[in-house]
């Protein structure tokens, strides 16, 4: 089983958000890539070894490392900000 775990600025970010809607978008997102973490697209350049999902208008960002079997969660930002 994958373990995960979450950057604490991300942490921050994501128990700001007030919409009750968007927040069980990104929960069904946490399950997904618990099934299966390649499932983002792989980033290249400054973001290369971390994977995004896209959660309208969000980017969720993390990293899999297959060594630890284990998932963090670094980044939720606005798709306008990337």
């Amino acid at each position: 089983m994958v373990k995960i775990s979450f950057n604490p600025v991300f942490e921050k970010m994501f128990f700001k958000i007030k919409d009750a809607g968007l927040k069980d978008k990104i929960l069904k997102q946490f399950i997904k890539i618990k099934e299966n973490p390649e499932i983002g697209k792989p980033m290249m350049h400054g973001r290369k070894g971390m994977r995004e999902v896209y959660v309208p208008p969000f980017r969720l960002a993390y990293v899999y490392i297959k060594e630890r079997n284990e998932v963090v969660f670094f980044e939720l930002y606005h798709k306008d900000e990337q």
